[in-house]
């Protein structure tokens, strides 16, 4: 079974930026690629998606402060947060939509002065 090993995350000041990054088992050249967050007490969120060939989509919260990329030679994906905001707080995860592998332990992100 792939698995899934997130990273990176921490804690920062609002306004702060933080780079994670999703190192998988396996090969990834095949799949799209989304990051998620989930906060306490509520559900897991779509955050951001690359697809096989490296196009992007972004949930509206983002707004231009997280760009999704990725290293297929490494089969790894990232995640470069800039502009952190408070409500950013979340535990982060990555996995690939069409197949929907195990969840990873996922990397806690928190934003706070």
């Amino acid at each position: 079974q792939v698995q899934l090993g997130e990273s990176g995350g921490g804690l920062v000041q609002p306004g702060g930026s933080l780079r994670l990054s999703c190192a998988v088992s396996g090969s990834i050249s095949l799949y799209a690629m989304d990051w998620y967050r989930q906060a306490p007490g509520k559900q897991r969120e779509f955050v951001a998606r690359i697809s096989s060939a490296g196009s992007t989509n972004y949930a509206g919260f983002v707004k231009g402060r997280f760009t999704i990329s990725r290293d297929n030679a490494k089969n790894m994906v990232f995640l470069q947060m800039n502009r952190l905001k408070p409500e950013d707080t979340a535990v982060y995860y990555c996995n690939a939509p069409s197949v929907g592998w195990k969840w990873g332990q996922g990397t806690q992100v928190t934003v706070s002065s």
